[in-house]
């Protein structure tokens, strides 16, 4: 069994038949994202020999007859969760203090039995759908080191894409998630808004941002998703528990399908790549060829949604920079958008908040005659690594709208959205679409992907590796 290339399910198995060590899995993640640091760049930090302690643990407590899901699996996780013993940057420079206890999410993965292998890079507090600054310089694509592998959780997909580890975990505030998974063909779930506890942040960006998990099948992510799931007393959201591994493998029956690509109003033009167009147009093929119902149609977004998304967004890059330990080291666009963010904190945060009932209701009028809505990821294949480099703020928006205009409504609304790989570009660039639900549709999500998948064996391709 080549470990490396295998499955978290089957890491899962492997490790609780004895087949291989924790302290050999990890060794072996370990070894690999040592190789490719220098080019691929995922990690922000490296837990070497803490992580190997852990696995000793690991080894031990399974010899006593101790058994958890997850016991000994190098796991890797975004660096905006707080790891005991680590600074958590979340794509900042400057010195930071280490972190004295674990985020509620890190502490389940850990009840499990992960092993903590590393905290994956991310753009300066994940504001941009691209992974680079001058913290840590940039982040690569493995399906091309020129490119990006997306953001902001772009450190996570490129580890999971490049097979140091089996799964990790991301953020996702504006198609954080799914972005990143559309660009480096994984799957990528963006959760019901609390189905993960944010703790020790009662809601992250004013309920925008949602933690989730980036694997290569469905199967995976869902099984990481039903590890890391479940409250902490002091959260804002708290939706009622459910499972969503047990939807892979289960039949929904015929559904009634919504193809939009439409973008929701954006100040900036953004034209919709042909060949993802084109593949979207493959995936109604296939969705129909299970028994669905695809037409086209499209949720009723308004030219409003924007107004409620910025506050929350900004206001949060606000709070985010006043714990920095030095804010002058922050890239002027953050300074900028912490700026307005704060001006925007008072009555128009209030406002959007009150509002977002009422756009619920708006949108969710397309599942009175739909189930599921199927768009694009993302408006383009992946960009050039330095394609926001030395931007001002508005050729920065320019470009990441341009880019990604599909998943930030999702992030206002609060409800679950998954993204599958959907092919290839002529030029080998991954494709990806999004399946977008309803309220806790988390299970019908993952059974439509896992039918897909089941047809394509999306995971069964893998880049050439190069780093």
């Amino acid at each position: 069994m080549d470990f490396s290339r295998a499955t978290l399910v089957e890491q899962a198995a492997a490790l609780a038949t004895g087949r291989i060590t924790s302290v050999q899995a990890v060794t072996e993640s370990l070894d690999r994202i040592e190789k490719s640091q220098p080019s691929l760049n995922a990690f922000r930090i490296v837990r070497g020999d803490a992580a190997l302690r852990e696995a000793s643990e690991a080894d031990r407590l399974r010899a006593t007859g101790h058994t958890a899901p997850l016991l000994g699996v190098p796991i890797a996780v975004k660096d905006d969760v707080d790891v005991t013993g680590e600074p958590t940057a979340f794509g900042c420079a400057g010195e930071f203090p280490r972190a004295t206890v674990d985020s509620e999410v890190v502490r389940r993965l850990r009840d499990a039995g992960a092993v903590i292998v590393g905290k994956t890079n991310s753009p300066e507090l994940g504001q941009w759908p691209l992974t680079g600054g001058s913290a840590f310089g940039h982040t690569r694509n493995p399906w091309s080191r020129t490119h990006t592998p997306g953001g902001s959780s772009g450190g996570s997909s490129a580890a999971v894409a490049a097979e140091l580890v089996s799964a990790a975990l991301g953020s996702d505030g504006a198609g954080s998630v799914r972005i990143p998974a559309s660009w480096t063909n994984l799957v990528g779930i963006k959760p019901q808004r609390g189905r993960i506890s944010t703790w020790p942040q009662p809601e992250a960006f004013n309920g925008i941002t949602v933690i989730g998990p980036l694997a290569r099948t469905v199967a995976d992510a869902a099984l990481l998703l039903d590890i890391v799931s479940g409250s902490h007393d002091g959260d804002v959201h708290k939706p009622a528990p459910l499972q969503v591994s047990d939807a892979v493998g289960r039949n929904p029956g015929p559904l009634r399908i919504a193809l939009s690509l439409r973008k929701p109003f954006i100040p900036t033009p953004s034209k919709l790549d042909p060949e993802i167009s084109a593949a979207a147009y493959e995936m109604a093929a296939v969705l129909r060829s299970l028994g669905h119902h695809v037409v086209v149609d499209d949720p009723k977004y308004g030219i409003t949604l924007g107004l409620n998304f910025l506050p929350r967004s900004l206001a949060g890059v606000a709070a985010w920079l006043d714990q920095l330990p030095d804010a002058s080291l922050a890239d002027p666009r953050t300074r900028a958008n912490a700026k307005h963010g704060r001006a925007l904190s008072g009555a128009p945060l209030r406002a959007a908040r009150a509002a977002e009932p009422r756009i619920r209701r708006r949108i969710g009028r397309i599942f009175d005659e739909y189930d599921i809505v199927l768009a694009p990821t993302t408006a383009t294949p992946p960009p050039l690594i330095e394609a926001i480099d030395d931007k001002t703020n508005s050729e920065t928006d320019r470009i990441i709208t341009e880019h990604c205009p599909y998943t930030w409504p999702w992030n206002v609304l609060g409800w679950p959205s998954v993204n599958i790989p959907a092919g290839f570009t002529t030029n080998g660039l991954p494709i990806g679409l999004q399946l977008m639900g309803h309220e806790s549709s988390e299970p019908l999500l993952v059974s439509v992907a896992a039918q897909l998948e089941n047809v394509l064996q999306w995971h069964l391709e893998r880049p050439e590796q190069w780093w």
